[in-house]
């Protein structure tokens, strides 16, 4: 019996173009209808990731920026963790000496440097995951120069570059330079840098036992290597159809890719077999 349903945002419930289908809704819904607890677990800021929760009519707790801050709204928080100013600023000082794209992940409002790096990366981002009325994004010269006269703590820093030499190379010097940080690797030049401990995984851990659930008792679906930990510790972990070899690897099944709607594919095939948990609780109870 499966009591949470843990849902990827991007090339998981989305499609390409960043459309919500109608048989995701419906999916969705279903699947609450059936006392299951269904939350969004994204590497999105918090206010892109409740956009997508209110056209699935979710009211729950969410897990965003990578696990750095869970709640039902800014101010209703289960949990919540930032790079402090100064290591925000000791970063962004490293990262300045590389060709990349850095963008400074604030609760309410993103702050980039308007440096160019090949196949328009940040431009692809800025355009798939953030709404200009609901999170705006500002590009400055230099951001360590802003930096100094307003300091920024930050849940997550999200950096792009057109070499993963460089990548590894910057990667190498922060580890080094840097404690108390952790950087997740995704596809295309990507590096995100969150506080020590955050994960998805670490997000929904703290969520189910916040809820009084175990982890054995959920269902993740997602696409992205950042997904892979909490598919691999799930009760039921489902990759998307569209998801790298080493994600689909680790999962209990492999539904159709985001753009063959898997999420509503996966939730007929399994869910459909489950009876609402208030009348199995009953159940349980005579």
């Amino acid at each position: 019996m499966y009591k949470l349903l843990a849902l990827n945002i991007d090339g998981t419930i989305l499609k390409n173009n960043g459309r919500l289908s109608r048989e995701t809704k419906e999916a969705v819904d279903y699947v609450r209808k059936k006392g299951v607890y269904v939350t969004l677990m994204t590497s999105r800021n918090f206010l892109s990731a409740r956009k997508v929760a209110k056209a699935l009519r979710l009211d729950g707790m969410l897990i965003t920026f990578q696990g750095a801050l869970i709640g039902k709204s800014l101010d209703h928080r289960l949990f919540a963790a930032v790079i402090p100013e100064e290591r925000t600023f000791n970063i962004v000082q490293i990262l300045e000496n590389f060709p990349c794209n850095i963008r400074l992940m604030h609760e309410r409002y993103s702050l980039g440097n308007r440096k160019k790096v090949k196949r328009n990366l940040v431009v692809q981002t800025v355009l798939s995951s953030s709404d200009p009325f609901f999170y705006p994004t500002q590009f400055v010269d230099s951001l360590g120069d802003v930096l100094i006269d307003e300091p920024m703590a930050v849940p997550k820093i999200d950096v792009y570059f057109a070499d993963d030499a460089e990548r590894e190379e910057a990667a190498r010097l922060l580890a080094s330079a840097i404690p108390s940080i952790d950087m997740i690797m995704q596809s295309e030049g990507k590096m995100e840098i969150v506080p020590q401990g955050v994960s998805k995984l670490a997000g929904l851990r703290r969520l189910t036992q916040h809820l009084g659930i175990s982890l054995k008792e959920t269902v993740v679906i997602g696409d992205g290597l950042d997904d892979l930990p909490a598919i691999e510790a799930a009760g039921l972990g489902v990759a998307m159809g569209n998801a790298p070899l080493e994600v689909k690897r680790v999962a209990d099944w492999v539904t159709r890719s985001n753009e063959q709607l898997g999420v509503a594919y996966m939730v007929k095939e399994h869910f459909r077999k489950q009876q609402r948990i208030e009348f199995l609780q009953k159940l349980k109870g005579r």
